[in-house]
């Protein structure tokens, strides 16, 4: 991740940032002693303010009483949300215009608060942050836009003339200012004191995959939510033609969060509702609700702009008479402007068909040979005959021969002589059909893909249900499912059976100071060691951040064997040095050990005493086992060249 510098770029004087209450209340957050009491009096003194936010915490209110006070909203919002919130209802009110004539201010914040709204929607979905603190990050995510449309005014509208898809603004940005809105957002919302995993997240949400985050991880998660939120933006802003030309893609990233077609409809309806209510509360335009996504879903394909321009097609032309031949490709060729073909007979065309696939054969009815009728059924017999459009020229306008004529498989018909305007209006008919063909086509492909990708996921969500994506060892969810069958085997036989809970020390301090991509890969590593390390029928998971459980083999195990086990696991963690991205890091980790003991009436008393244990390894110094038995709690001799701490 690479932080925009402010200093040499010298625009720290320049940057948005908040005023009046919401800079009090940044400044009253940065104290640890600022009591709730105080920031709601201080919130107090903006009616605005205190009214949005009591929107905003109702937004998220699970209690059947709504909340009615700045005092009630915020210890449910909580301090740093209340303080993020403050700072982003400030930026609206600030900049709903600005210098930057290129830069539509009001859309973009409309667009934040969209993007806002989506994150907030998708954190009750996929449960990796609190909703309220992903609508904050959704908020601000492009503060930096504003940043750069604010100090550079001139260059950035300019900037915003030349940005195409081939050359996105962030590209532009670099070239021209030395730096872009995605460095500048991180540097912005470090200075605004955001959570390093959600400054990481929105600096790689636009390209996900340049994170690395490794797939599972919380990061990964908060880094594609906030993809798909800024998608569902797009969506909503965009020219109603463009919506349907999107709806497919957020269909299929709806499928892979578990949100199959009608419930993803209301979701984003559901979005696009709450959308429109805060943008009154912002005094943002507020336009008319897109209509509901299933409707749009459902909408004809809009009309194309070249519809009467029936051009671009190859034609079949079969004529044994040649002046007629020769009239007809002319027409088509010089004057329709379309790519012809010509045989004499039937049976000529039916071999030249197979090598020039047209999208159109135009046929004379009498020819030696094989007529028009016989060319006509013996196309429709070939699969690739079916999708042809057949047109039969006939000399007489007899109701029973152009029954018998349709009833062989001819789309249309035209009587000789060829008028113009006629035969212009039946080829573009038959434009039209290969136009639908050509979209039924793509849907079809684009349902397989669809289809495809979905399997894999719904493959992947079946693996994810049972295993931690990070370190691929069984997920916490698993190794409770193992520690209650272990505990009613254990039950039934009477065989001991012990767990062990491991915590890595100090690792919030390497998120801190590598960033939780680094943490990720230490978590990868730490894992490797363990499953390397495991005894043969021990279960080893990863019950959530940095802490493991080790459901151990019953039977085959006792006080001393599972301490012994747990020692020389420790030991070999503390003598590993793990090396990521240049970075020498040096790991130890605290281990709780406990026995399935008689008073023990479920696994839950297992897992407390396990964690009691683990607690006094921590508290003891940490880098150290202990063991819970006969509600004791007993260190663990250990290579420490001191004697071992006593609880």
């Amino acid at each position: 991740m690479k932080i925009a510098d402010i200093n040499q770029l010298k625009i720290s004087n320049l940057l948005p940032s908040p005023k009046g209450v919401a800079l009090a209340l940044t400044e009253a957050c940065r104290r640890e002693d600022v009591a709730i009491t105080e920031i709601a009096k201080l919130i107090q003194t903006d009616p605005v303010l205190s009214g949005r936010l009591i929107q905003k915490a109702n937004a998220t209110n699970q209690r059947t009483r709504a909340i009615s006070s700045v005092a009630e909203a915020v210890p449910h919002v909580g301090l740093n949300v209340v303080k993020q919130l403050a700072m982003g209802f400030s930026l609206i009110d600030q900049f709903q215009g600005g210098p930057c004539k290129g830069f539509n201010y009001q859309e973009f914040w409309s667009h934040s608060l969209l993007m806002a709204i989506a994150m907030q929607e998708l954190g009750k979905v996929i449960r990796v942050s609190a909703p309220d603190e992903l609508f904050a990050c959704g908020l601000m995510a492009r503060i930096g836009c504003l940043a750069l449309a604010t100090i550079y005014p001139e260059q950035y509208t300019e900037l915003l003339k030349q940005q195409t898809p081939e050359l996105p603004v962030v590209q532009l940005e670099q070239q021209q200012l030395q730096t872009d809105h995605n460095q500048v957002t991180a540097a912005m919302l470090i200075n605004f004191g955001f959570p390093k995993i959600f400054v990481e997240s929105v600096y790689y949400h636009e390209n996900p995959v340049e994170s690395e985050f490794s797939e599972g991880s919380r990061p990964y998660q908060i880094v594609h939510l906030l993809n798909l939120a800024k998608r569902i933006a797009d969506f909503g802003l965009v020219e109603e033609a463009e919506r349907s030309k999107r709806i497919p893609e957020l269909m299929l990233f709806g499928g892979k969060i578990g949100l199959d077609t009608e419930p993803f409809g209301t979701f984003i309806d559901l979005i696009m509702k709450e959308w429109h209510a805060w943008r009154v509360i912002l005094k943002l335009p507020a336009g008319e609700l897109p209509p509901p996504f299933c409707k749009m879903m459902n909408a004809a394909a809009p009309r194309p702009e070249n519809a009467n321009n029936a051009s671009s097609l190859r034609v079949l032309l079969v004529e044994d008479d040649p002046s007629s031949q020769i009239l007809i490709n002319e027409l088509l060729t010089n004057v329709l402007g379309h790519t012809v073909f010509t045989a004499s007979n039937g049976q000529q065309a039916l071999s030249l068909s197979m090598e020039t696939l047209p999208h159109i054969v135009i046929t004379d009815w009498l020819m030696p040979v094989m007529n028009g009728l016989e060319l006509t059924k013996a196309l429709r017999a070939t699969e690739w005959g079916q999708n042809l459009y057949i047109i039969m020229q006939t000399s007489v306008e007899d109701e029973e021969e152009v029954i018998k004529a349709f009833d062989a498989g001819v789309d249309d018909y035209i009587t000789k002589p060829i008028n113009i305007r006629a035969f212009r209006a039946r080829l573009r008919a038959a434009w039209h059909y290969r136009q639908l063909q050509e979209s039924w086509e793509r849907d079809r492909e684009q349902l397989k893909r669809f289809a495809a990708e979905l399997a894999v996921t719904n493959r992947k969500l079946e693996h994810y249900a049972l295993t931690d994506m990070l370190t691929e060892l069984p997920n916490r969810r698993s190794g409770m499912e193992t520690l209650a069958e272990t505990w009613s085997i254990a039950n039934r036989t009477g065989q001991l059976m012990a767990i062990m809970l491991i915590d890595i020390d100090h690792f919030k301090g390497i998120n801190d100071n590598y960033g939780h991509a680094i943490g990720d890969k230490v978590l990868i590593a730490v894992s490797a060691i363990i499953r390397k390390t495991a005894r043969k029928g021990d279960t080893f998971c990863r019950l959530g951040g940095e802490e493991f459980l080790v459901v151990c083999q019953p039977g085959n195990t006792d006080a001393k064997s599972a301490v012994l086990f747990a020692e020389r696991l420790r030991q070999h963690i503390h003598s590993q040095q793990i090396t990521v991205e240049n970075f020498n890091i040096q790991i130890s980790v605290s281990i709780g050990v406990a026995l399935k003991e008689p008073g023990m009436h479920s696994e839950d008393h297992l897992v407390n005493a396990a964690d009691k244990a683990l607690y006094a390894a921590k508290n003891a110094g940490r880098d150290r086992v202990f063991l819970s038995l006969n509600n004791k709690l007993i260190a663990a001799p250990a290579a420490h060249n001191k004697p071992p701490a006593t609880p």
